[in-house]
């Protein structure tokens, strides 16, 4: 394990993994995280999950529900990575919706002893006997609060009725509102570990904040001029809606440069089109939603710029989280109206961090 993950550039633990790993090494235990995405989560609770599995055992004894496709094949990939060098092979699928279910019914045939879902899907292969969860030892909760704003509560609440085993349950959520804290009640023992992660310790020191004010109507000339001075560099550009992201996309596109949308609207194969023309340096602007930029694990991105600023602070976080990945540098410029200058600055004193005018 040292071994896979010294390959991949992890050499010492986040906060969220050092409060994490040692009381979910001991499998027995019920959990509640509040952590923001970005802060290395995955490996949180995958470590743990993975060295508390039966190899031995060909069934699945790990269930990890998240909100998206994206998350999930992030997720999944990761577990791969961790077990790389393990004598005794662990296996993780991956299953999600607007995906041929046949092929997961027959992946799910093969030893599997780590499920990632997505809630939907989990319920169609449930009905269709594709998965048995009667030797479930832990289920994974991860981005809840974003699962709950999906609308996926009674999906999850049906699961956790289907599940006979009494797992123990371990929830990551950025927030905790009063829909996540009913989801704790009503599925997770009263003595479960607590752990929070300070939203100032979770800012990567090598992201250079800034901002431009302008007028709304400026945003597009400032961003061209942007990234005509920046060529061949590449990065994400955030928009609060579907209708957005695809408008900027389309008057990028006119502009002659290289971008795409990735937004809900979008039909898989046609989501998938777009990640592997960004991941295969096609196009060097990825124009994206916050919910659908979930997963996005693309190296080498110098920038990321907010067309608008997200509803949520943690999703400023989560954003600008998308460069200066592995040691490297990289810039997270915000364009904002004169309305949002005394917020941007709230929020950066909320972050520990200076977001300074360019």
């Amino acid at each position: 394990m040292r071994q896979a993950l010294s390959e991949i550039g992890i050499k010492s633990p986040t906060e969220i993994q050092e409060k994490s790993i040692p009381t979910l090494l001991e499998g027995a235990v019920d959990f509640v995280a509040q952590a923001p995405t970005g802060t290395g989560k995955t490996a949180a609770f995958g470590l743990p999950i993975i060295e508390n599995i039966d190899p031995n055992s060909k069934h699945v004894q790990a269930l990890i529900l998240t909100p998206t496709r994206e998350l999930g094949l992030q997720i999944a990939k990761q577990i791969f990575k961790f077990t790389k060098y393990l004598p005794n092979k662990v296996f993780c699928e991956a299953v999600y919706g607007c995906a041929h279910i046949l092929n997961q019914i027959n992946a799910l045939k093969r030893p599997t002893q780590i499920v990632v879902a997505t809630p939907g899907r989990l319920i169609d292969l449930y009905n269709k006997n594709a998965i048995d969860f009667s030797h479930l030892q832990t289920v994974v909760l991860d981005e809840a609060d974003e699962m709950l704003n999906m609308g996926f509560k009674a999906e999850i609440d049906h699961i956790m009725e289907l599940i006979k085993t009494d797992p123990h349950v371990w929830l990551f959520s950025a927030t905790l509102p009063a829909e996540i804290n009913e989801l704790i009640q009503r599925h997770i023992g009263k003595g479960a570990v607590r752990v929070h992660v300070d939203k100032k310790n979770l800012v990567n020191k090598n992201i250079e904040h800034r901002y431009v004010e302008c007028q709304i109507d400026d945003k597009l000339n400032i961003i061209v001029r942007f990234l005509k001075s920046r060529l061949g560099d590449r990065g994400v550009i955030f928009c609060r809606t579907k209708k957005g992201a695809q408008k900027l996309a389309s008057q990028l596109k006119a502009k002659n440069i290289k971008a795409d949308a990735i937004h809900g609207d979008l039909l898989q194969k046609d989501r998938d089109k777009v990640m592997r023309a960004f991941v295969n340096e096609s196009i060097d602007v990825l124009v994206a939603t916050d919910v659908a930029a979930r997963g996005i694990d693309v190296k080498d991105l110098g920038f990321v710029i907010h067309h608008q600023l997200p509803e949520k602070e943690e999703n400023y976080t989560h954003r600008s989280g998308r460069t200066a990945r592995a040691g490297k540098e990289g810039l997270s410029l915000a364009l904002i109206t004169a309305s949002e200058v005394n917020y941007v600055h709230s929020l950066g004193k909320k972050l520990g961090i200076m977001i300074k005018a360019l």
